[in-house]
């Protein structure tokens, strides 16, 4: 999982996707997060000013040596400048600075309380809880280590040794307890809200990919339905209108048929056009008629006889069950018209081509096979530059859908052959679902 960074602007974004973030309650918590420096810089002040005060009080009660108080002040500066720079990138830095300090200043004048439950706290922030309580067991033993050697120099003059040493241990075991607890409630919630966060922006970016995939899946098959389209209706009429050319000079009746099927293959094209432009840029405004379905098996004349219209000698042959899915009726239709259409391409002396429908079994099998002459071309066995063979990959992505199979290629000396495979999701046993 990602991280991300808490911040309390309620513009803060994350990667993949706007992650707009609920502001932080209260005006004065959201400038303490915006000015990180400025807090630090007031810890260590609080901690030097409550110890310099009480070190002037104890100088004053009795003679202090000047390289004793030159000594305190230093280390305390040290450890306040330790606050300000590493208390928040290297904590550990700052408990070993306040241990060192304690074990110095508190067995002197018992006043060095501060620094540890400070540095506990850094700790359970920003590194761990199990952190935290590895530095609160070692802060116990310096603290009751420095109360002892404090109780041993100046016992004070109200309390003897024993009473003075169990309440200097207590005190400083207390207080480094305080500053842990605090911490680790602190650093629990401040772990628990990045983890959200960096969940969210998980899900903001799995959403993206998967809004990517769904586009681009839809671009594939809006695809696939433009080649069909275009590419059987333009081959369609380019093949009638130059056979109309052709036989203009002696046939002119034959040439005004043709041409009359040249008018009702580009109408056909697009009725189909303005059907898939309108799902694609008016989804809720389309007529009953622009809602049209998709072709079927009950198109699957028509369109044999656009193909013998153009010339192409086509041949139907159906055996099982009627098939009952449109989807898998609109998936045999696309693959029997983009075969036809690289035959009238690719094959057009070709005398006969046989489409073969079968529906037995549980599976769909589509065969078209036709016998031209020189079939095994390269033109014939690899994708042309004009049509960038999206009409191969087309039926192949179509079948893949259904986990089916699809081979094409020469049949023999002579003949071409595209034979597909489809499981049908009505088979009896339902297998297929």
């Amino acid at each position: 999982m990602s991280t991300a960074q808490l911040s309390p602007d309620p513009s803060a974004t994350a990667v993949g996707g706007e992650l707009r973030l609920p502001r932080p309650p209260g005006v004065i918590r959201r400038f303490w997060a915006r000015h990180p420096l400025l807090v630090d810089c007031l810890v260590a002040g609080f901690y030097v000013l409550s110890i310099l005060a009480a070190l002037i009080l104890a100088a004053a009660t009795g003679p202090v040596p000047l390289w004793v108080t030159v000594a305190r002040i230093v280390l305390v500066a040290a450890t306040a400048v330790v606050m300000v720079l590493f208390r928040r990138s290297n904590p550990w830095l700052l408990v070993g600075a306040a241990w060192v300090t304690t074990l110095v200043v508190y067995p002197l004048e018992n006043v060095n309380v501060f620094a540890i439950p400070i540095g506990l706290y850094a700790l359970a922030v920003y590194r761990s809880t199990r952190a935290a309580w590895i530095g609160f067991a070692v802060s116990a033993v310096v603290g009751t280590a420095a109360a002892l050697v404090a109780s041993l120099l100046e016992p004070g003059p109200l309390l003897p040794t024993q009473p003075f040493f169990a309440l200097a241990a207590a005190e400083a075991v207390v207080t480094a307890l305080i500053g842990t607890l605090i911490g680790i409630n602190v650093g629990n919630r401040r772990r628990y809200v990045q983890s959200l966060i960096a969940r969210v922006g998980d899900l903001a970016r799995e959403r993206d990919q998967q809004a990517q995939l769904a586009t681009a899946r839809e671009r594939a098959r809006i695809a696939r339905e433009m080649h069909d389209i275009v590419s059987h209706s333009l081959t369609v009429m380019v093949t009638l209108a130059e056979g109309s050319a052709a036989t203009v000079s002696r046939d002119p009746d034959r040439a005004a048929e043709g041409m009359r099927h040249v008018a009702d293959a580009g109408r056909d094209a697009l009725v189909e056009m303005r059907r898939m432009l309108g799902v694609l840029t008016e989804p809720g405004t389309m007529s009953d008629e622009g809602r049209a379905p998709q072709p079927g098996s009950a198109a699957m004349p028509e369109l044999l006889e656009s193909f013998r219209a153009a010339g192409l000698p086509v041949k139907l042959t159906t055996s099982g069950r009627a098939i009952t899915d449109p989807n898998l009726q609109l998936t045999v239709y696309r693959i029997v018209q983009e075969a036809l259409t690289n035959a009238l391409r690719h094959a057009p002396s070709a005398r006969s081509v046989d489409v073969s429908i079968e529906h037995v079994d549980g599976e769909v099998r589509v065969e078209v096979v036709d016998d031209a002459e020189g079939s095994r071309q390269p033109h014939r066995n690899a994708p042309q530059n004009d049509t960038g063979g999206h009409g191969l990959i087309g039926m192949r992505e179509r079948v893949a859908l259904y986990g089916g199979t699809l081979d094409a290629g020469p049949r023999g000396v002579n003949g071409w052959r595209v034979r597909a495979v489809l499981p049908s999701p009505d088979r009896p046993d339902g297998a297929g679902e």
